[in-house]
Order: C-alpha cells, then structure tokens, then sequence
C-alpha cells in the first residue's frame, strides 16, 4: 500500500519510504511505525529514489506473499540501497538475509521499538520531537472515512494451516480503556467507520480473564461483548471481522438489531466438511454453525454474513468438497471469499500425511465453488431491490458515486453505485433506494442526505 508523502520546511529532515504488504493488522502495524515516525519529524515519501532509507512491512503468511515481499525488497534495495524489513517475514530473519544479505536491518512483527533504533542508526532524527505536531489519532493509511482497529495482537487457536501463532505470538488483548480512547481520537478526527480486527475477534480478553479498565469514568471488561457495546456509544459504524462463532457471539446479536453496531459478522469458517475441519484443526463445529447462523438471522433478519473458505486441502475428498457446496447452500452467507491451499512453509498441514490435491483439482473445485457462491450472492442481494439502505460514499464522481452499505466492508465486498442529482462528498452517509443488483453489487438513486 501506498503511503501519502508528506511536506516539512525543514528541508534537513530525514526521508522514509514506506511499503505496507499483507493484512489489515499489518497495516495497523505500519501506521503506529508511521505516526512514530512522523512525531519525530521524519518526512515520508512516495519514492524510494532520493528517501534517506526504505522500511518493507511484509507478510509471510502465504509463500505467494513472502514472494511479493521479497520482491518489494529487492526493489527497494535496487532503487535506494538502504532497507529495513519488518513485518512477519522478519520473524524468519534467515530466508530474507539468505535473498538479501544487504539489508540494513530486519526486525520480527510488532516490534516497534526495534524498527524506531533501526532508522535511528539509518538517518537519524534531526529535529526536537516535543514539538513536532501529529495529530491525536496518528497517521492512517486509510482513507479519512474509515480507520482500522485492533483490539488484540496474536492467536491462540493452532490451525495447522497457519503460522501466525509463530510469527506472532499467543493472543495479547489490548485493555478496553485503551481500545476506546484511540476510538474516540479516530471519531473526534471525522471517522465514520471502525473496522474491529484481531486474528480472533470473539477471544478478545480471554488471556486476561476480560479484566475492566477505565474509559470515562466507569469500568469496561475486555470482553467482545462488552466492547462491542462500549464501540457503540460513539454513534458511528462499527463492524466485526474476524470473529469465531463461539456461543457468546449471540450476545452481540441485539446490540446489531438495535443499530448500535453494525449488522455484520465476519467469520473466517474455511470448510464444513468435519475430517478436513478436523485436520484443520478449527474451534468451532459446522452443524453447531449452521444452527447459530439460524437463530442470528432470526435476532437479526437483516444481518450480514460473511466468510472465507480454502478449497483443496490435504486430503480434502470429492464428498468432502460436495458436503462443502451443500453446506453453503443450506447456510446462503452473503459475501464469500475462497482460496486455494497453498502450503506455507513451516505449517502443521505440510507433514499430516494426508493425500496432496492436485493443482488442476485445486483450480476446478475453486471455480465451482465461486459459481456456486455467485448464485447465492446473486439471489440475496436480489432481495434488496426496492428497499432503502444507508450507504457511505468512497468514490465521488459528477454523477454516479461509488459507496458501501452496512453490508459491505471496504476492499473485500461489494459495492454500491448512487446516482444522485448533486456530487457526492467521499466520506459522506446518504439514503439509497436501491433499484437492481447483479451478482456482487447494487446500484440506486439516492434519496436523502
């Protein structure tokens, strides 16, 4: 992701180019480096030609994504020679300095104060950071609309797909007062839109038995529930990503009915079929999900699923991928994402001995599960046609504005296309009659401000 570049008078302060790759807590990680940064009067720029040094966030998840931030290495290298690499990778320091022995310095994720010393030794700080001026809510590179939350760092689930538990760590829950009072900076600076991530939304407070904290003169647990609730009071959209259907999830289910946060659920399911849900090693049980979805649906009718899913498992069997296509059926989330295996190194799943799957077998089942997802999808949001819905602008355009609704999180589902009789303002949160739809967006006139 591409930072905004930043302007000083002093013309002596130090440039930092910066790459953010991977995930939304990645990036949550680069905007606390970035405000850093910034409160020490480090300028940033869009080039990496003419910066001081070069600083890659990477992701090592998936090996495609280490390819990308390899390759945003070797780029930086070639265009400025003085690189800093953080970020997952960096939890693996040998494979980036067997790539790139050149680098400047690589720190693990989350280590922030690692990454702070590293540019201090590559251009340091020239100013007096007491009286450098960043605003209260830090440097975000999201739009001004909407900003990233996080409220806990690592996992304690083991899915043997997944390393971030390694790179990571076990779950830190961050304490509610401190949750709130950087929600509270976000929604005094404009933001209309909270994005609640973690890797496992619904454990928040687990690690620290959801002990209460102060925020406005009264106690709040570190509890998904309770700060669910708390988020509410801001009077802006809050949505959950990243949560596991555990049964304490139905809590936060009226808080939804009510508008108090928004009427979506972000949960990351990746199969029905219980021997490959097994070998997976996932917490929650499908035919338990299926009921819960059910009673969801009957606390909140208009409430928004999504999911993501992974097609070609270790031993996943034809059956297994056809229970999966008769599971999404029965369950009709709204908005699906699905991937293919792809073993990452140093992964549980690589030594289960279980049966390989074929690319070419990866690839069909891939296809027919989207073909399938596509008629799921095409039939809801078939059923909003005529209704009104309240949508957030973030494209304006002379005529026709591109937003969201509450049932749609930026960059990952769908969107809305408002006509209007007057330009749209980015940001801005407008009434839409909706008049059609087709497979993943709606399209409407806007009929209130």
């Amino acid at each position: 992701m591409q930072v905004p570049e930043t302007k000083s008078d002093d013309k002596a302060a130090p440039k930092v180019s910066f790459v953010s790759l991977g995930c939304p807590k990645a990036l949550v990680d680069s905007e606390r480096i970035i405000t850093r940064l910034r409160a020490e009067g480090y300028e940033l720029s869009r080039e990496h030609v003419g910066s001081d040094l070069v600083i890659v966030n990477t992701c090592g998840f998936l090996d495609s994504a280490k390819a990308e931030s390899l390759g945003a290495i070797g780029k930086a290298l070639k265009e400025n020679g003085k690189v800093i690499v953080t970020g997952c990778m960096g939890a693996e320091p040998e494979n980036i300095s067997a790539a790139y022995p050149d680098v400047f310095a690589i720190t693990g994720p989350q280590q922030y104060e690692s990454v702070l010393d590293a540019v201090h030794r590559a251009a340091p700080p020239r100013h007096d950071p007491f009286i450098d001026l960043v605003p209260p809510e830090g440097i975000k590179l999201t739009p001004r609309h909407y900003a990233y939350l996080k409220i806990s760092e690592g996992c304690n689930n083991r899915c043997t797909f997944c390393i971030i538990p390694k790179l990571r760590g076990d779950l830190v829950s961050r304490p509610a007062g401190d949750v709130l009072r950087e929600a509270e900076k976000l929604a005094a600076a404009g933001v209309k839109e909270l994005l609640v991530i973690s890797q496992d939304t619904s454990a928040y407070g687990i690690d620290v038995k959801y002990a209460a904290s102060k925020w406005r003169n009264k106690e709040v647990r570190a509890k998904f529930v309770d700060i669910a609730e708390a988020l509410g009071e801001f009077g802006i959209w809050v949505r959950m990503h990243y949560v596991y259907p555990y049964p304490h999830v139905d809590d936060v289910i009226p808080l939804m009915a009510d508008r108090k946060i928004l009427p979506y659920l972000d949960m990351p399911l990746q199969h029905a079929a219980p021997d490959v849900l097994k070998r997976m090693k996932r917490p929650a049980a499908q035919e338990k999900t299926l009921a819960r979805i059910e009673r969801w649906r009957e606390m909140c009718p208009d409430i928004t699923l999504r999911s993501t899913f992974i097609v070609g498992f270790p031993g996943e069997t034809e059956a297994d991928f056809n229970l999966l296509l008769q599971w999404l059926d029965e369950a009709s989330l709204d908005r699906v994402g699905c991937f293919k295996y792809e073993p990452v190194r140093g992964a549980v799943s690589n030594d289960l001995g279980a049966a390989v799957v074929p690319d070419e077998v990866k690839e069909d089942r891939w296809h027919r599960f989207m073909q399938a997802q596509q008629k799921i999808s095409t039939r809801r949001l078939k059923r909003k046609v005529g209704t009104r819905q309240q949508v957030i602008i973030d494209e304006a355009g002379p005529s026709v504005a591109k937003g969201r609704s509450m049932a749609d999180a930026p960059e990952i589902d769908g969107a809305v296309y408002v006509a209007s009789r007057r330009p749209m303002r980015v940001g801005e949160i407008a009434t839409v009659k909706i008049e059609r739809a087709d497979e993943y967006d709606l399209h409407g006139t806007a009929v209130g401000y």
